[in-house]
């Protein structure tokens, strides 16, 4: 069956991934119960910790307090569950007197007491405790060159870590003796638990070694304090053969694949074939679309791999190494690349968003594409190749009307790509 308004099922097939990764369906089969005896403490960081605080509060019957620390204008209602704003994707002091906050609440509490830790992407940023000799305005900046490289998200975790007083299990060693029971929602490739926010409440096996290489990798300087912290192995961070850690336990309650797996019964009820390519794609956004494209055009003109019509979904996390002064995430990047790529190809309509609703820091979830969006462009004398160097998608789709603004969703699986094939 063909989609007779294509833009239209693509919007219904994204707004289906949302709904199945939010708090309020995944996260209360997670809940632990309740302590005997003790208090029970929800701290937590992330694009989405609000969200969760709320449906905890719904759900959770007995003594509840707490803080949590979420992204500008992604708070929700909390009666018992303080909850405070800061700054991503680059820390601010909000977030530093937040994470200073939480490390005091934590202190004193005994093997009675249950901590419940709710963690989603954007954590590390809204987290920043510098280690001791570190200061923040130099964390900004070690931030600010690593989203500019385009490492992995892995990657730049490593190095948060090891530059962190809270971050890589460090927070659930201040919680010690209380147990804490962690629930996350996954934005990372692979769903590695440890390096979602990275890992604040989990064990660590990376190295200072490794945090230097990275910094190395990508050519970022930085202050001698700084190396010598990582040389010294001061930045070193605690394993699993902890024993602080033994009564912990982690959840993940949600994934990319959650949502690719909804959308695409979605997209099969509406009678379009589905085909979930992987849940873990990344690289440059821009070669990503180049690769996305291509098997595109095989599917229309060849019936290879899948037959037309069909809908292609893919997850993960891209990067994008900016060298231009436009405006646009890495949604947006790989759209207007897929749009250099198809050349007006007749047959082939696209969106591209973030889970969390803000592509990159723009106001904007992502964007979507058709056929007729390089000809509306030329008749504004948009020259599309010329804004993709720039790093300018946002403005590319800004112009033609296709900016998908949803506002802050209050979850973050990471990106969300759907490809439609007439």
């Amino acid at each position: 069956m063909t989609p007779s308004h294509p833009k239209q099922f693509l919007r219904a097939v994204y707004d289906s991934a949302l709904d199945a990764v939010g708090a309020a369906s995944r996260l209360p089969a997670f809940l632990p119960q309740p302590p005997a005896k003790g208090r029970t403490l929800v701290i937590g960081a992330g694009k989405g910790a609000a969200a969760m605080a709320q449906v905890v509060e719904q759900h959770w019957q007995g003594e509840l307090s707490g803080l949590v620390v979420t992204r500008y204008g992604h708070g929700a209602d909390c009666r018992r569950i303080e909850v405070v704003e800061a700054a991503h994707p680059v820390p601010d002091e909000a977030g530093q007197a937040a994470a200073r906050r939480i490390l005091e609440m934590v202190a004193g509490l005994t093997e009675n007491d249950l901590v419940i830790c709710l963690i989603t992407g954007g954590g590390s940023a809204l987290l920043a405790l510098p280690a001791p000799g570190i200061t923040l305005a130099q964390k900004q900046a070690v931030n600010k060159a690593l989203l500019k490289s385009g490492a992995a998200i892995g990657e730049m975790n490593c190095v948060r870590k090891h530059l962190s007083a809270i971050k890589g299990g460090r927070l659930a060693l201040a919680c010690a003796p209380a147990r804490v029971v962690t629930l996350l929602i996954s934005d990372v490739p692979g769903d590695d638990a440890a390096t979602i926010a990275s890992g604040p409440t989990l064990p660590d096996d990376s190295t200072c070694e490794q945090a230097l290489a990275i910094l190395k990798k990508y050519a970022i300087e930085v202050p001698e304090n700084i190396a010598e912290h990582l040389r010294s192995g001061a930045g070193a961070t605690p394993t699993a053969h902890d024993a602080r850690f033994a009564r912990n336990e982690h959840h993940i309650i949600a994934v990319a694949q959650d949502a690719l797996e909804a959308a695409a019964r979605t997209a099969r009820a509406a009678g379009v074939t589905t085909h979930i390519l992987s849940d873990g794609i990344e690289g440059e956004a821009r070669d990503v679309a180049l690769v996305h494209a291509a098997l595109a055009r095989q599917v229309h003109a060849r019936g290879q791999p899948f037959e037309r019509p069909c809908l292609l979904l893919s997850g993960g996390e891209t990067t994008v190494t900016v060298r231009g002064t436009g405006r646009g995430g890495r949604n947006a990047e790989f759209l207007l690349a897929l749009a250099v790529a198809l050349d007006g190809h007749p047959d082939i309509y696209a969106l591209a968003c973030d889970t969390d609703g803000i592509d990159g820091s723009e106001d904007n979830a992502g964007a979507l594409y058709g056929p007729d969006s390089l000809a509306r462009a030329e008749r504004q004398q948009i020259r599309p190749k010329s804004m993709l160097e720039n790093n300018d998608g946002y403005g590319f789709f800004l112009a033609l009307d296709d900016l998908i603004v949803s506002g802050p969703t209050r979850t973050n699986v990471n990106d969300f790509r759907a490809i439609l094939i007439l």
